[in-house]
C-alpha cells in the first residue's frame, strides 16, 4: 500500500521543524511526504528544502500565495500530486508520535477511514520544547507521566496502544470530532467525494463537511484513538470570524443529499 502524509501549515517555521523531524524519525518511513503551505512566506519554504534534502522519505513542498485561509484548496492542491493508494492528514503543528505512520497502516481498512487524537501542549511548554528542541516524538512514557504532573499536557490516554479490534468501530457514522489533523482516507474514496470543499475559508467546518460527505458516501468511520497519537503544539486560537457562516454551510450539507464537493479535487486534477 502506497501511503502519503499531507502537513497542513502557515508561518510557524519553529512548529514546523518540530513535525518534519518527528516524520524523519518515524519507525515506518515506507511514505511519502507532501507539505501543504497555505501562503507562508520563505522560511518555510527553505526550511523544507533543507528537510528534503537528507530526509528518509520522498518529500514536496506545495504552495499556494496568501490569500486567507485556505486549507481546503492547499489540501486537495497536494491531493492531486499523489499517486498513494491511503492519505494520512495531519498539521504542521501536531507533532507525530514515533509508531504515527505505521499505526496508521496497520489500521487502514478498506470503507472506512481512520480518525485519531492528540495530545494537548500548554503554551509554556510548548515555548520551551520549541525552543530547545525537545525530540516529543521519541519521548518515553515515563517523560510524558512526568509532563501531566507537571501539568505540562492535557491527557495521557491516547498514549496507549491498544491495538486493532472490532471496537473500533462501535461508532460507524460518527463525524462529530474527527479532524483533518489526524485523518487516514483512502484516495479512492477522497475522489468519489471530490476531496475537500474548497467554498470553507477561513476557519473551521472544511473537516466535517468532507467527513460527512465521505458517510454519505458509504465510508464508515474507524477509530485510531489509543493508537496513533500527535502532540499538538499550543498556538494562539485561529481569527474566527467565518466561523458562523462556515457552521451555516455545514448545516446545509448535512440536510443536503450529495457526496461530492462543489469546488473540490477536480479543479487540480492536471495539476
Amino acid at each position: 500500500m502506497r501511503l502519503a502524509v499531507i502537513v497542513t501549515t502557515y508561518n510557524r517555521p519553529d512548529a514546523l521543524r518540530a513535525v518534519l523531524a518527528g516524520f524523519a524519525a518515524q519507525s515506518d518511513r515506507d511514505f511519502e511526504l507532501l507539505v501543504a503551505d497555505d501562503g507562508s512566506g520563505p522560511e518555510t519554504g527553505a526550511l523544507v528544502a533543507e528537510f528534503a534534502r537528507t530526509a528518509p522519505m520522498a518529500c514536496r513542498h506545495v504552495w499556494h500565495p496568501d490569500d486567507g485561509f485556505r486549507a481546503a484548496e492547499i489540501r486537495n492542491r497536494a491531493l492531486a500530486l499523489t499517486h498513494a493508494d491511503y492519505v494520512v492528514f495531519t498539521d504542521g503543528d501536531c507533532i507525530p508520535s514515533r509508531v504515527f505512520v505505521a499505526r496508521h497502516r496497520a489500521l487502514a481498512e478498506p470503507g472506512w477511514f481512520v480518525a485519531g487524537n492528540r495530545v494537548l501542549l500548554s503554551e509554556a511548554f510548548t515555548a520551551r520544547a520549541l525552543a530547545n528542541g525537545l525530540p516529543l516524538h521519541a519521548w518515553t512514557g515515563r517523560q510524558w507521566v512526568q509532563a501531566r504532573l507537571s501539568g505540562n499536557v492535557n491527557r495521557l490516554a491516547p498514549l496507549l496502544d491498544l491495538g486493532d479490534g472490532g471496537w473500533r468501530k462501535r461508532r460507524p457514522r460518527q463525524w462529530e470530532g474527527v479532524k483533518t489533523c489526524n485523518l487516514g482516507v483512502w484516495r479512492a474514496d477522497l475522489e468519489t467525494v471530490n476531496g475537500l470543499d474548497e467554498s470553507y475559508t477561513g476557519w473551521g467546518m472544511e473537516d466535517s463537511d468532507l467527513v460527512v460527505r465521505l458517510l454519505r458516501a458509504g465510508v464508515r468511520h474507524k477509530t485510531a484513538r489509543f493508537s496513533a497519537t500527535v502532540f499538538h503544539l499550543w498556538h494562539r486560537e485561529n481569527d474566527r470570524s467565518r466561523l458562523p457562516e462556515n457552521q451555516a454551510r455545514l448545516r446545509q450539507v448535512i440536510a443536503a443529499d450529495h457526496v461530492r464537493a462543489k469546488l473540490g479535487l477536480d479543479r487540480h486534477a492536471a495539476a
